[in-house]
């Protein structure tokens, strides 16, 4: 091969390789980038819990593939932050192509360490994003909150009640153990972690809100997504508990609100007095006692659990006034508001459990829900029964023609003020206005206050929580 046949393929080739880099050149974006938001914002997240995941979408909005050069948290390893980007975890990312008119998700987590505040503070950090030479930002942002944890916390040191100066959060269980008294002081906020419970074993708790400075209890993740959601955790659970009281509390997006399994024999009192209290949102049961626990409840409201609002089974004791015991509960609410029952079929042992109530009151309350019946009894004899159902609104297919109902407006429609807003006053013309028995409020301890704190009528109060 001649020396000027061996230059001219080698200049042929350097020719091709550069029209080549040149062609490659030209097919990517000279642009920049877009992105759905300009700061991914989180809601309050508690110290040391991890937040729900946030997303972006980043965008070329060009015709040609843009090649991303470099993607940086700017933060670095020590960032609350923690992005996926294109499937893979890290702090740097390069040379990423985003082919023309594509868009790509970017997915972000955060985790707080303790911050020793009692008020929230704002943690801020960005991504850059660095694209044809040209930095762009995409700021992050979240509210962090410290917290008192309870972490299968036995409470060996109860003397003092707990704080109120910030939330209090439950992983696994926060016990109050045999002999023990836990008070917990208006104004608490309680944030329970998945399938966590506050257990009261043989001990006694006492809740005291205040109209205004109620006590809280709801799941940890505080994200909006979550205000609704109901099992984030289990609830409040008594077994064989010693006489107990909960005053102006709110119970709401648990399993069940409130279990009592038992009770101490060596007190004849209630095992709980639950007063001006909001239970709600549970994916099962508002109140549920079981197998001889007592309840008395008075100006409470328990409505949309998933099941019954009230339910008793293998016998136990309640009496109610003044209260809403609703269904409207999620999905088809399948299952009436009150459900009473004496008995449990112990299949695993083929043995049926038969137990006695010894006094089953309602006064001056409304049972109503979406249900055609609102309220259903299934016991067997062999043991005490007693019900006295007295002056209440309760929606049901038949009347009842059992002699322990009294002075009942069936099925006459409450006319709540707005049930998909959980607002469970009621409008003039409502069959709960004016129609409650004077003597049954006398029950309630004077004065005679509604869940609102507004004096009751004397001559004529109304049924249920609420006094118009």
């Amino acid at each position: 091969m001649s020396k000027k046949i061996y230059f001219s393929i080698i200049f042929l080739l350097i020719l091709t390789s550069l029209c080549v880099s040149c062609k490659k050149s030209n097919l990517l974006s000279k642009g920049n980038l877009s992105f759905s938001v300009d700061t991914l914002v989180f809601d309050t997240v508690f110290t040391t819990i991890g937040s729900t995941t946030k997303q972006f979408k980043i965008y070329n909005k060009e015709n040609k593939t843009v090649q991303i050069e470099e993607i940086q948290l700017m933060g670095g390893a020590d960032s609350p932050f923690r992005i996926n980007m294109d499937g893979l975890m890290g702090t740097e990312f390069s040379k990423i192509q985003l082919e023309g008119k594509d868009s790509l998700f970017t997915f972000v987590e955060v985790t707080l360490d303790i911050n020793n505040q009692n008020s929230p503070l704002i943690i801020e950090d960005s991504i850059r994003f660095r694209t044809n030479g040209v930095d762009q930002y995409l700021k992050l942002a979240v509210w962090g909150q410290d917290a008192y944890f309870h972490y299968k916390d036995l409470n060996d040191d109860i003397s003092n009640p707990w704080f109120n100066d910030k939330p209090h959060v439950i992983y696994g269980y926060a016990a109050v153990d045999s002999a023990k008294t836990l008070t917990i002081p208006a104004g608490t906020d309680i944030y329970l972690h998945k399938n966590a419970i506050l257990y009261v074993y043989k001990g006694t708790l006492n809740i005291e809100g205040s109209l205004g400075s109620e006590v809280t209890f709801q799941g940890d993740r505080l994200e909006s997504l979550y205000d609704n959601v109901t099992g984030q955790y289990y609830g409040i659970y008594f077994q064989e508990a010693r006489p107990s009281k909960i005053n102006y509390a709110i119970i709401k997006n648990g399993i069940s609100g409130v279990h009592l399994y038992s009770r101490d024999p060596d007190f004849s009192d209630y095992t709980l007095k639950v007063t001006n209290t909001i239970i709600q949102n549970n994916a099962r049961y508002g109140v549920f006692i079981y197998s001889g626990a007592k309840v008395k409840a008075e100006n409470c409201v328990i409505t949309k659990n998933g099941n019954h609002a009230l339910f008793v089974l293998e016998g136990g004791d309640f009496f109610f006034n003044h209260c809403h015991l609703l269904g409207y509960g999620a999905g088809d609410a399948a299952t009436p508001a009150v459900g009473i029952s004496n008995f449990y079929n112990d299949y695993a042992n083929n043995v049926t459990n038969i137990g006695s109530i010894n006094e089953g009151k309602i006064y001056n309350s409304v049972i109503y829900g979406n249900q055609v019946s609102e309220i259903v009894f299934d016991t067997l004899p062999g043991a005490n029964l007693q019900f006295d159902i007295r002056s209440c609104v309760i929606k049901r297919e038949t009347p009842a023609t059992e002699n322990y109902y009294t002075s009942i407006l069936w099925n006459s429609n409450p006319l709540f003020t707005n049930i998909a807003e959980n607002d469970f006053t009621f409008q003039l013309g409502s069959s709960l206005n004016n129609t409650a028995n004077p003597a049954l409020t006398a029950l309630l301890p004077p004065p005679f206050y509604d869940i609102k704190g507004i004096l009751r009528n004397a001559a004529t109060p109304d049924i249920g929580a609420y006094e118009n």
